[in-house]
């Protein structure tokens, strides 16, 4: 009975949040068609978030109903509706490729990312052996869809970085602490909106930054394996 109600809960709260997005989308059509770009711009943002918090539960929702296999078929249904890519430079470097600028901190919306980020990096490395960078620099680079206005760019501060870097961590770094790791965070513009995460040895840090200006607009080839 309480898995029930819980389930109608979550259902509940699903329709809601779904009422928000249809009348927000009603808004962002209304000033699209006034010729009010940025509000829609801005307002189209705010349904991206609701869309993001409702799929948050619809993920959640199949738990609820008791089948021993709904965890199993959603995680299923991230890998296959959602592109991470996941992979080695030519250069040896680690890539992790996100097709979507991550959110602003405080912003609540992090956990629909963890259930893409940690399931997709831990099947990548079955059957791997463990790599490990030390001395180490990790790269934010931050691609923009270059039709978004400019005013629209995050400061670099205001993203919530860090969760990514722990699932990065657990797989290729031996800790995150500034001992082992620094940070390093730019900004691009590209016809293919994504966020890239790079772990280069320091050593090869300025090689990276020569070669940043010239990556493909769709990003660089990732190989499997180290090579």
């Amino acid at each position: 009975m309480q898995k029930s109600n819980q389930f109608i809960k979550v259902l509940n709260q699903l329709d809601k949040q779904l009422q928000i997005a249809k009348k927000k989308l009603a808004d962002v059509r209304l000033f699209y068609e006034m010729g009010h770009i940025e509000y829609a711009c801005d307002e189209s943002l705010e349904v991206e978030e609701v869309v993001e918090k409702s799929a948050l539960l619809a993920r959640a929702l199949p738990a609820y109903t008791g089948s021993p296999k709904a965890v199993q078929e959603v995680e299923q249904i991230i890998r296959n509706t959602v592109p991470i890519e996941i992979g080695f430079t030519k250069e040896g470097w680690f890539s992790v490729r996100l097709p979507f600028i991550l959110p602003k901190k405080e912003s609540g919306s992090t956990d629909y990312i963890r259930s893409y980020l940690y399931p997709a990096i831990r099947d990548f490395f079955k059957g791997k052996q463990p790599v490990r960078y030390t001395d180490c620099v990790v790269i934010f680079r931050h691609v923009y869809d270059r039709q978004r206005p400019e005013r629209q760019y995050r400061d670099h501060d205001n993203f919530e970085i860090n969760f990514v870097t722990d699932a990065i961590a657990l797989y290729v770094l031996p800790d995150d602490n500034p001992m082992v790791c620094t940070h390093y965070y730019c900004s691009a513009s590209s016809s293919v909106e994504r966020t890239e995460v790079y772990i280069v040895p320091k050593p090869d840090f300025r090689r990276w930054l020569d070669i940043e200006p010239g990556m493909p607009d769709k990003g660089v080839l990732l190989y499997k394996n180290r090579l």
